[in-house]
């Protein structure tokens, strides 16, 4: 598949066909995304690949617990709200896999040489370590459509981070970044809407 086809087709996919991933299939996907660039080349990655549906409900309903123990607003819409937001950051459980991006921190060469802490060069730099996170994520869900296959990107279930991170034995020095499921898409997505260039593009000439 041509490159630009590839960036066109990408959609988010939800809902997927009962079919598995063969591990070659998502080895290959996590090679594309590996090679994106991070910060200082430091490639600040791992990649757990989970297909197991005992587990995966095990996270969903982990999720599922920590949105409903929200307080919520005087709003009428809020439970609906919660609801919504309940389906977009658990419907992972019903995809055949789901690649959870870990990342440990990076020294930034800057630490040697200044005298500020970690966190304050990461924060006026932007989150490089963020940035590196959304190249390689971006990469992993372009190679997903060139094979074949619907991904979507999920930060949602991030809201119980830290119980994920218990259920899946996840130790320092790496941490929960984000979510991809994976699969044969259900159905076809309709393309979305996209702004005209010309609202995107600001020239500097």
């Amino acid at each position: 598949m041509e490159f630009r086809e590839v960036v066109e087709k990408r959609s988010s996919v939800r809902s997927f066909r009962d079919e598995s991933v063969p591990p070659d299939h998502l080895r290959e996907m996590i090679r594309i995304a590996a090679m994106a660039p991070s910060v200082n080349n430091f490639q600040p990655w791992k990649f757990m690949v989970i297909t197991s549906r005992d587990l995966l409900s095990k996270m969903a309903n982990i999720v599922s617990e920590k949105i409903q123990s929200l307080p919520t607003n005087e709003s009428l819409a809020a439970e609906n709200i919660k609801s919504q937001v309940e389906f977009f950051a658990t419907f992972f459980r019903d995809a055949p896999a789901l690649i959870v991006l870990l990342m440990e921190e990076y020294e930034s060469v800057l630490e040697k040489g200044v005298r500020m802490t970690h966190e304050e060069i990461n924060k006026e730099r932007n989150f490089p370590d963020l940035q590196s996170a959304g190249a390689c994520i971006e990469n992993l869900l372009l190679a997903a459509v060139d094979m074949g296959y619907g991904a979507c990107w999920l930060s949602a279930p991030l809201m119980a981070a830290n119980e994920l991170a218990q259920l899946l034995e996840v130790e320092k020095p790496y941490r929960i970044i984000a979510f991809t499921a994976v699969g044969k898409p259900a159905h076809n997505p309709l393309p979305k809407s996209r702004k005209e260039l010309d609202e995107l593009i600001i020239w500097k000439e």
